[in-house]
């Protein structure tokens, strides 16, 4: 007898938490955006003939269930937590945490894909850029400094440097590696801190001939509180946010900056974006396939053309002290052949190729 009322509580038991995890997903409000995982959710699907013939509808209504799920984020959260402390597994997804600071496994290098970017580079060079002083650079990204040190798969960031150096032709390499530290990136980003760039800054100017000089006592600091970065929703753990620090003065202030894609005059910072889904966009609006920084009151009118990725977003608002004007163009939003319709290139301009590891391990982001 005791045994059946124990099999008839197992059943009942299991039948709640079936049915009463249905009901609260069917009574719960979709959520248009998860803040932590920094993404849209999936919307439920409209069902049409074609979607349901195809199987596309039970593929995007399967998404949209879990996407909606009730109790999604803490689930993450349990899940996390059982893998990285109770299991003891190196990586949740490839996100590890060290000391605080979270990061994702780059693995392993990817030699076709850093002989393709070096060749990108060299296109565009040479349909655009001869004649110019023209330099690359390349921003380690958190894993150079995090992860064989602490026993995590590493790719060879000598290698890629190599295959770069030996492939990309008729440009200055202007190396970074030296200038940054851990500290120098969020904890729960990957991207770099703008008021650690300072050095990095002043040896571009120094690089391409500039007098300019930029110090952190020449710019007023402004603070937002609290940061999550992309790798704080991907880790799905409860950790200490970051601040997010930005630099400004009153010429920084009134340098304006014009997006190709909306025709739209800007400003440099924008810390109403500090409350949207990626508060990173604080920096020159997020990603944009080009912007152009003016500044007036620049010491010269040298300018810049930067190739670029979103790391450069925190760096041009410096450079553009010594600069003015900073063309920013992401390749990952528009082809290079379509530059020649929107920008004029001169022999008088400077040229850097800036990207971060990973862009290039993967690049076929390239357009």
């Amino acid at each position: 007898m005791k045994r059946q009322f124990r099999d008839l509580a197992v059943v009942l038991g299991f039948m709640a938490v079936i049915f009463g995890f249905s009901l609260l997903n069917i009574l719960k409000p979709d959520t248009a955006v998860s803040i932590s995982e920094r993404r849209q959710l999936a919307a439920r699907p409209k069902l049409s003939q074609t979607a349901l013939f195809s199987g596309a509808y039970f593929q995007a209504y399967e998404q949209y269930l879990l996407d909606q799920f009730v109790f999604r984020t803490e689930l993450r959260s349990f899940k996390a937590f059982t893998r990285l402390y109770l299991l003891n597994q190196q990586d949740n997804n490839d996100i590890y945490l060290v000391g605080g600071n979270i990061s994702k496994l780059e693995y392993p290098l990817n030699e076709k894909a850093i002989g393709r970017a070096a060749e990108k580079l060299n296109s565009i060079y040479r349909q655009y850029l001869q004649g110019m002083r023209v330099s690359y650079a390349i921003i380690p990204d958190k894993n150079y400094f995090m992860a064989a040190n602490n026993g995590y798969l590493s790719m060879d960031y000598n290698e890629l440097q190599q295959i770069m150096q030996s492939t990309v032709k008729n440009m200055d390499y202007l190396n970074l590696f030296d200038l940054l530290t851990l500290d120098d990136y969020y904890k729960t980003d990957l991207h770099w801190r703008q008021e650690k760039l300072i050095n990095v800054a002043n040896k571009i100017f120094e690089h391409y001939g500039l007098q300019t000089r930029v110090t952190l006592e020449q710019f007023v600091k402004t603070e937002l509180y609290p940061f999550y970065g992309s790798y704080y929703g991907q880790a799905a753990l409860k950790t200490k946010p970051d601040t997010l620090l930005y630099l400004n003065n009153k010429y920084l202030e009134k340098a304006l900056v014009f997006d190709y894609e909306t025709e739209a005059t800007g400003k440099m910072y924008l810390p109403e974006k500090f409350e949207g889904v990626d508060p990173y966009d604080v920096f020159l609006s997020g990603a944009k396939a080009l912007l152009t920084i003016t500044n007036p009151h620049a010491p010269g009118n040298k300018e810049l053309l930067l190739f670029r990725d979103s790391f450069s977003s925190s760096l041009a608002p410096l450079l553009a002290e010594g600069y003015a004007k900073i063309t920013l163009i992401d390749l990952r939003y528009i082809a290079a052949e379509l530059l020649e319709e929107y920008l004029q290139f001169s022999p008088d301009q400077d040229v850097l190729f800036l990207y971060n590891t990973q862009i290039l391990n993967n690049s076929i982001l390239f357009k």
